[in-house]
Formats: C-alpha cells, structure tokens, sequence
C-alpha cells in the first residue's frame, strides 16, 4: 500500500512537471493515465517478491537460472553464452527497458517522435554527427567479420523482446504512459547506436572555438595560455624509452584556411566527465596481491546509467556494472581477473571545411577535382506536426554537419566531420572477451578490438600482474593538425593512417609498484607520436599518484578511502596566492569573515564545510570577470583551464591577458584576484538570503533527476562532498556513478556501489535504494556468487525452453 501511497501522493505534482517539460500537444490522454487498470498506479510495485518462478523463453537450449540478491542484483546461470546473453537481455529490460529505449532513441535522433518539435534540433545534430551512420558501419562489419560476435548481441536482442512481447498495457513503466508511446523492437543496431553514444558523450572536440580564439588573439596566446605539456606532467604512462619503431609522419608544406569567424558552434563534451582507476601490485598491499579500483564520472540520473550484474556458465563467472543496451560487464571482474575503464581523452574529430561546386552540393573540390557527394534525405517523424525532412550530404570524410540548413542557416559555408567512431570497429566483443579473460595476454587481446571512445583500460590479475593500456584507433596527424579547422580540399590536411595498435601506450608491472589513471595527458613527452586534448586533468592524477606513491601494506578499505578523497589540490596551490594578493580594503569589510573562514580551511572539500564553497565562488567568478574583459564579438572561444589560468596567476601575473582592453589602467592578475573576491561576497549574500548557512554540499546542490527534465518528483537529492577535479569528483549533475574495488588472491573480494537501484521503477524500493550507501561512502559486497549460495536471497526465476 505504501507504494501506491506514494503515487497518490505524486500526482498533482507529476502532472505540473510533466506540463512544464513536455510540450502540452505531446501530453497522453489523461483518461490513459488515470485508468484504473492500466494507468500509472498500475506502476505502484515492487520487486519483493518473485513474481513468476519459473518463465518460458523461446529460443534456450537448456534451462536459466536467475538468483537475485536482496538487492534485485540478478545472477544469471546458464550452460551456453548464447543462453546466457539472452536472459541477460530479458532481466535487463524487466528492470530498465523504458531507459535502454529512450537512451537509443536519442542517439538514433528520434526523441521527436515521442516528445514533439521541441527535440528537433537535438535530433538532427544526432543524425548530422552520424552516431546512426557509425552503428549502421559497426553492424556491417559485424555481419561480415564476426558473425559470432553478432550472434551474442542477437541473443540480448531476442531477451529484450521477449519480454516486450509479454507486456501488457498496464504493466508497461510509467513513462511510456506519461509520454503515450510503446516500446519497439530491439535489434543489434540499436545496442551498436548505445555504443555509439557513449563513444560521443566522451568524445570532445573544439576545432571551431580554437579557430575562433586563434584568429582573434594570435597564436602567442595559443601557447601561453595552453600549454600541451605541462612542466609537471604526471601521464598515465611514462617510458625512458618506447620499445617500438614509429610510424613516420610527414609535415607538409601547408598553412590552415582563412576560415572566418563562426557564431553558433555544437557544444562540445562537459568538462568535468571522466573517471579515476588503478591497481596496485601485491608489492604494496597487506594480502599480497594486487588490488583494483575504478570509478567512472558521467551523467548522475535515474534510473542510474549503471546495472549490477553477475554472468556464470561452466567456464566462467563475472561480475560487475553492465550498460543497459550493451552485452556483457563493462567494469567488472571474474575468477582471474579485474579491469576498470576511465576515459582517454583524444582528438579523434575533425572538421574539414568543404567547397562545393555548385548549390546542388553533388560535387566538392579535393585535389584540383570534383569528386561527387552522396545525398540523403532522411525523415524526422515529429509528434503532432509533420514530418521534416533534412538534407545531409556525406562526403569521403563523413557527414556534412554544419551547412546552410544547419546553424549556417542561409550561409554557403560547409563543414564535414571526420571521426574514428564512424569506422567498422568492434567494441562490443573486447567486452565478450574481457568477461571470459584470464590473463595479461587475453586482456590485451581482448581490449585490441576497442576502437572508440579511446579508454585507459586499467587491469589486475590472479598471477600477480597489474597494468594500463591507454586503447583506441588514433590518428597519425603531425603536430598541431586538427587542431583547428582543416581545408578539405587538400589531401595535405588528410590523416596519415592510424597508429599501430602495437604503438599504443601501456605498462605492465611497473617498479613504483602501481598503475593510475584520471583523464590526465596520456603518455611522457618523449612518446613519438602528436597527442592533443583539451580536456586532460591535472589535479585528480597528481592526488591519486602521490597518494599511492607513499602508501604500503594497503587493503581494500585504503582504496575506498582514496576513492572518497575529498582534498581539493587545486585549492591547495591556488588559494593562498589569492589570499596573498587580496585587496587589503576587503580584509577589514564585510568580507573579513569570508577570508577568515578560507584561511581556516583545510582544502578537503567534505560537506558540511563551507571553505570549498567560498573558494569555488571566488574562482569561479575570478575566471568570468577575467574572461569577460577579452573582446571576443561574442563569439565562442576557448579558455584555460583551472591549472593553467593558476599557473598564470603565480608565474605571469603582468601577462597582457590580465590587461583590460576597455580601460586606461594597466591591470595585473591582483586586479582580477580583488574583482573575484567581490563577486563571491555577493554572491554569498545571496545565497544566504534564502539558505539558513553555508555548506558546500548545500552550495554545489547535488541532485540525481530523471532522465525526462523537470520530473522531479521521480528525482532524488544526492549532496555530497567532494567537486571538480578531485578524485571524489562531483558537481551538481554528473559524479562516479560506479565506485567498484576488486582484491585479488586465493579468494576474490570485491565492492562496488552506485547511486540510484536496479529497478528503473520509481514505485520500486529498489529505484533509489542504493543512494543513502552511495552518499555515506558506503560500498556493498559483490563477491562472485555460487549457484548454490542460499544467503541473501530475494527470489529465484527459472527460464525454461519453450
């Protein structure tokens, strides 16, 4: 009764978020809705109980047994990996389908059909991007390369729809109704679009900015203000020396396009995405033996990105996070070994400014030819309007993405992106492989396959091996190509292939005795090869590698801890330079208690402080005044980042960035230290017109919504400690979704916890049970679980060949 209490409760509130997120001609017919035998507190249940012990799947070969643990965490048993994969994709819809299609859906570029024009854009810059385009390259690959691999992907979809099949209106989840659709079939291609998806939500690029920011200011302040390699760069992997031949890369004789200005530009990847993982040889831990920890910073939403699942047949048993949509165990372990993933920021995207022959786009100009173009129409179905119809032009590069018809409007500007995800690849089978691995060498085989988005690919082992691969296909480009728009009418400006695979950076068993990763710059200055990002970090790294330099005899519950570090090093090294040159004046105002409170702190941003949230105000509004004195027209640009812009405050304070065009004054950075600070102490005053005190975890508001906007009903609060690059990295909406940490040895243990449940119900107790751990710095046990185990038990279901 509680549950349906609760949706009782829910509706008034519901329907307002609803109307104000959803456009009023898109909303279902409220008679659907409140229908008492199929409307939405049909939804009002949960998981206790098993509601079918025993279910028939079309298709098995032998029978399935699914235990599921007091925390709906299934454990499918199963003789056949082709049975396995399809109750895998049965349980998993069971839980998550309205999310594993909405996901799809919007990579597909299709949210217009179910929530109306207001989705349109979104829509066509997914199609123009050509996440539909790689996936449909990705599953020819697979039909004619790796049939096997395909098979298993087939065996989810044929799970999925199965289960969508037994659906009756009533016990369809509640936001199909809200938004008055039904779920479709499933099919490969749609688990090749979610892959395709993550490889863009962690694949950045600013070609158009940087091209902005260079024609304006001049590659001098290119250099000044960022840096490719920092002094005190501490990369993923370092080598004295590279065990391989380098591929050569030629520089041609070529200067890059007067390319313009350009106002309107796609957003690029949210900074602040990314991961922390290592592992730690048995050199340095109290067992012996390895230990390895990952925890991945995305998008923090329920129903959670993340699903907990174990995958046992007679040759072997994982365990881990899986993405719904996706086969196997992303970041797991199984009886030999264990790998975590963090994101490895690369320049795989370019842009290529293309000259057509004519209006009819039929031809471009590539080498003093016209080569032609190929011309697809496609048809955006949108609800309660008529369909629209865009014109993409693909070229030998890929699709042309901004043109006159997108924010170009009117302009007879063209520009084509060229992206490694486009490729065939076969990212879904290094996942297959990792599941069933039991070495270094099937690690590395299994992760040779992973094309994009590039990954650091941290990994422990029974025997005693711990290592990092820093994998993805790269471009060969000589130094600073790509970097801003290219001309596409020249071959010059064209990659030079790939770097080897073989070439790709990794280090097995190294003498300090660990191996790290946080989305820092990749390899040591001496690697041969042109690395670019503008996304590395360089704080989280720093933390963790002095943190596990000095630690011994470590154990699980050390990594944990480090896995909730909460020192803010960028605070460390930043804010008493900007106490130091503070206009003395605010010292004896109102501000007084502002200095005197961050002289106090401690630089560990924990939650229940308020120092984190004074010094990310006053750098916060440091940065925007600054930035906000550069004449940019109002055009998007880049801008340092944290480490940099502190680097220039210490070590080039007279630097003619810090001088304000539009007075007679010759600023220094002490002006903008001053004007920060007068910008925080309002704010703060403010903030505390409405808030009864200052806390950080009250100040960066940490909230957990649902994937719909503004249904905030089916959202939670989530206020953590914590922040931007520090290793328990959070903000107001993304953080590490999935904190897991593995011990090797004779019996492996192993912990994880995410924030949000299994269910993607919100009537479920299970929908967000898992968020009170997760806040508290609390984990759960996930050790490998015997078929025969009687302990924590919530229900069984057998699936049976029907």
């Amino acid at each position: 009764m509680k549950y349906i209490a609760f949706f009782f409760s829910l509706t008034f509130s519901l329907l307002v978020a609803v109307g104000l997120s959803i456009n009023l001609a898109s909303l279902p017919p409220l008679a659907s809705i409140f229908d008492p035998f199929k409307g939405f507190w049909q939804n009002a249940y949960s998981e206790d109980r098993n509601p079918e012990a025993s279910i028939f799947l079309e298709g098995l070969s032998q029978p399935v047994e699914v235990v599921f643990d007091d925390n709906l965490i299934p454990h499918i048993f199963a003789e056949s990996e082709k049975d396995l994969y399809k109750v895998q994709g049965y349980v998993t819809a069971a839980h998550r389908l309205w999310q594993m299609e909405f996901q799809v859906l919007a990579a597909e570029g299709r949210l217009s059909e179910i929530v109306g024009e207001m989705a349109l854009p979104r829509d066509r810059e997914m199609r123009r991007k050509g996440l539909g385009f790689g996936a449909r390259n990705k599953l020819k690959y697979l039909q004619e390369e790796d049939p096997e691999t395909l098979a298993m992907i087939q065996a989810y979809a044929d799970g999925v729809n199965a289960y969508i099949r037994g659906l009756s209106a009533a016990q369809l989840p509640i936001e199909y109704k809200l938004l008055d659709y039904r779920p479709e079939p499933w099919s490969p291609y749609k688990s090749l679009v979610f892959l395709m998806n993550m490889a863009e939500i962690l694949s950045g690029d600013q070609d158009f900015a940087y091209t902005n920011t260079r024609n304006l200011f001049g590659d001098s302040w290119i250099e000044n203000l960022f840096p490719e390699t920092p002094a005190d760069l501490v990369p993923v992997v370092a080598h004295e020396q590279w065990d391989f031949t380098p591929e050569e890369v030629i520089r041609p004789d070529v200067s890059y396009p007067d390319s313009g200005f350009y106002e309107q530009v796609l957003p690029g990847k949210e900074p602040g995405y990314g991961s922390n993982n290592w592992a730690v040889s048995g050199d340095k831990t109290a067992s012996g033996f390895p230990i390895l920890a990952n925890d991945p910073h995305l998008a923090l939403n329920l129903p959670s990105l993340w699903y907990a699942i174990q995958l046992s047949t007679p040759e072997y048993t994982v365990k881990g996070a899986s993405l719904p949509g996706a086969v196997g165990v992303i970041s797991g372990f199984n009886e030999n070994i264990a790998w975590g993933i963090t994101n490895a920021d690369r320049d795989v995207k370019d842009w290529y400014k293309i000259k057509f022959r004519d209006d009819s786009r039929a031809e471009y100009l590539y080498n003093g030819q016209w080569i032609k173009s190929n011309m697809q129409l496609d048809t955006i179905r949108v609800k309660g309007r008529n369909d629209f119809i865009d014109t993409v032009v693909y070229t030998h590069y890929g699709p042309v993405v901004y043109d006159r018809n997108f924010l170009l409007e009117g302009k007879p500007v063209d520009f084509a992106l060229k992206w490694t995800a486009h490729d065939p690849s076969n990212e879904q089978r290094t996942f297959l492989d990792l599941n069933r691995a039991g070495n270094y060498q099937e690690y590395l085989e299994a992760i040779s396959h992973f094309a994009a988005p590039a990954q650091n690919f941290a990994f422990a082992s029974r025997e005693g091996d711990i290592a990092m691969t820093i994998q993805g296909k790269f471009p060969l480009k000589w130094p600073g190509q790509g970097k801003y728009l290219m001309d596409g009418s020249k071959s010059a400006f064209e990659w030079q292939g790939f770097i080897p695979n073989a070439h790709n950076a990794r280090e097995i068993n190294p003498e300090k005795g660990f191996v790290t990763s946080a989305n820092q710059h990749p390899v040591s200055p001496n690697y041969p090869y042109y690395v670019f990002s503008d996304q590395y970090e360089y704080y989280r790294n720093r933390r963790i590698h002095q943190q596990l330099s000095e630690g011994e005899e470590i154990s699980t519950s050390d990594m944990m801890q480090l896995q909730l570090d909460n020192y803010d090093l960028h605070a460390a090294e930043t804010l008493p330079y900007l106490l130091d040159n503070l206009d003395s004046t605010w010292q004896r105002g109102a501000g007084g208690q502002w200095v005197r409170e961050l002289e106090d702190w401690d630089y560990f941003a924990d939650a229940d402080q308020a120092g984190p949230a004074l010094f990310q105000s006053w750098w916060q509004h440091l940065q925007q005044s600054l930035f906000d004195s550069w004449e940019t027209n109002g055009l998007p640009i880049v801008y340092p980042s944290k480490y940099s812009l502190s680097r220039l405050l210490q070590d080039e304070p007279l630097g003619r960035w810090f001088d304000d065009p539009a007075t007679t004054a010759k600023e220094t950075a002490a002006h903008w230290v001053s004007k920060g600070f007068e910008g925080m102490s309002q704010e703060m005053d403010t903030f505390l017109s409405t808030n009864d005190s200052l806390t950080w975890a009250g100040y960066k508001n940490t909230r957990l919504d649902h994937l719909i906007p503004n249904l905030t009903p089916f959202g939670k609060d989530a206020r953590v400690g914590g922040g931007k690059n520090i290793v328990n990295a959070s903000s107001s909406d993304w953080g590490p979704g999935w904190r897991m940490v593995v011990a090797l040895g004779p019996e492996i243990k192993a912990f994880g916890i995410y924030p949000g449940g299994q269910s993607g119900n919100p009537g479920s107790k299970f929908y967000h049970n898992m968020v009170s751990k997760w806040k508290n710095g609390d984990y759960i046990s996930i050790d490998l679980r015997a078929r025969t185990g009687d302990d924590n038990v919530l229900f069984t279901t057998t699936f049976n060949p029907d």
